[in-house]
């Protein structure tokens, strides 16, 4: 048998400060950490910058405290470092252990194996629960029955791997989801293996009916543009007689707009392109929604069932985008987190794709795509679209949604645009100004954690 090497002995001592960082190795190997190194933001615009100098600080440091409390938050979905050592006599799961926060289970696959000896020790010890053996048999001693650290013994083998066999983790601190690290020891031998802990989520299904208008909602928001949607709702109607149309609206001056299965949702003047999204999809009641521009127009060549069809045949995918006319825009996010106190980058790269999506030519796996697109309602709904975004928004809903929403780009789905038509009311709303533009970079400093960006 192996025995730890001397550096493994001094990060034993560091057990106690891997399990306060989240930072977990077996000892044998050493520790590691992922979030500990600058980004560089050469050739990125700063967002620091942006911030005015005298909120600097205060700006910094409330920061700071959200980034906690959100680190504090997610530390179930962080993955520790779990290293297994080579020849280990050590038997134990390694993934897949799940039960419920303040049940009891039997931890699967615990055993030992080792050569002869007058008598055989092991040792168990967890953070956020507590370690019992049922049915202690005569000639096994068991020191700790019911505590966070258990000390099992005795002359045979057997009759240990029979006692390990009937070791129970018991969760004591209620969290909707957590971790817990159990500590294994024999000898000079150490093994650290993961509990998740799970509350079992509720199934939120929808029926996809018998047909594309149960299956699909069809999706906008305008302002001030009435002429360009009554097109895009004829060319709708042209080919998609019956399918619901929810407009969210917020224009300083509102007209009606007829037709049947149409919600015509009034918001307040101004709102902004991100709050009407948001009130647009939170009335959504089918599985899918296809998210248009209120200046698209419907042709020949505008097949929804395409996007259903992918979509099903691939139910990872969260969001799939097509091509306006023909341009079939789709990017990339290289997002590098940073440390703590500064922050991440990220940048936006054009034409960038991972792979592609089996079964269909033309389909790649992407970070993000043009602003036609269908998607899973429940699964956008998750993410949502920040308000904060009044005018100009679309890269930010796929930074919010990186990590969440499996994205792919395909060609063949495609929707035609209006011709335009310079409106000077519409455009003085439409684009922002230089103030605007800095507020919308100092706002990724702080909500997204960043120190820099580039589009």
């Amino acid at each position: 048998m192996v025995n730890v090497s001397d550096i493994s002995k001094r990060l034993l001592a560091f057990r106690k400060y891997s399990f306060k960082k989240r930072v977990f190795s077996d000892t044998s190997i050493g520790l590691f950490s992922s979030k500990n190194q600058s980004c560089s933001c050469e050739g990125y615009a700063s967002t620091f910058q942006n911030v005015p100098k005298n909120e600097q600080e205060d700006l910094r440091r409330r920061r700071f405290e959200e980034y906690r409390q959100y680190r504090v938050r997610r530390q179930a979905d962080m993955e520790p470092l779990v290293l297994a050592a080579s020849n280990s006599p050590l038997q134990y799961p390694i993934h897949g252990f799940i039960l419920a926060p303040l049940q009891k289970s039997i931890i699967p696959g615990l055993a030992l194996h080792a050569q002869e000896r007058e008598r055989y020790e092991v040792s168990l010890s967890v953070m956020n629960g507590v370690l019992s053996v049922e049915d202690v048999m005569n000639g096994a001693h068991v020191d700790g029955q019911g505590q966070s650290n258990l000390t099992i013994s005795s002359t045979s083998l057997i009759k240990l791997n029979h006692l390990l066999s009937r070791v129970t983790y018991t969760s004591t601190v209620y969290r909707v989801k957590a971790k817990d690290m159990v500590h294994f020891s024999f000898e000079d031998h150490e093994a650290i293996f993961p509990i998740k802990i799970s509350r079992p989520s509720v199934p939120f299904l929808f029926d996809p009916g018998n047909d594309i208008n149960s299956q699909v909602t069809i999706t906008t928001k305008t302002f001030l543009r009435y002429r360009e949607l009554n097109v895009l709702i004829d060319s709708i109607r042209k080919f998609y007689p019956k399918i619901k149309i929810i407009i969210a609206d917020d224009s300083i001056t509102t007209e009606k707009v007829p037709g049947k299965n149409i919600e015509h949702y009034i918001m307040p003047p101004g709102q902004g392109w991100f709050a009407g999204r948001n009130l647009a999809l939170s009335q959504v009641d089918t599985k899918y929604f296809l998210w248009v521009d209120d200046d698209y127009v419907f042709s020949n060549s505008t097949k929804i069932e395409k996007f259903v069809e992918i979509m099903e045949k691939v139910p990872e995918l969260d969001v799939v985008g097509g091509s306006v006319g023909n341009n079939q825009f789709y990017f990339g996010l290289k997002y590098e987190e940073g440390n703590e106190e500064e922050g991440g980058c990220i940048r936006r790269m054009y034409n960038r794709k991972h792979q592609s999506v089996p079964g269909f030519n033309g389909c790649y796996f992407v970070d993000g795509v043009v602003n036609y697109f269908m998607a899973r309602t429940e699964a956008v709904r998750r993410v949502g679209f920040d308000p904060f975004l009044k005018r100009v928004g679309h890269t930010e809903f796929f930074i919010d949604g990186l990590g969440q929403l499996l994205i792919a780009s395909c060609k063949g789905l495609s929707v035609g645009h209006q011709s335009k038509k310079r409106q000077a009311k519409y455009n003085r709303f439409r684009f922002p100004g230089q103030l605007e533009k800095r507020n919308k970079t100092a706002h990724h400093y702080f909500k997204n954690h960043l120190k820099c960006i580039k589009f």
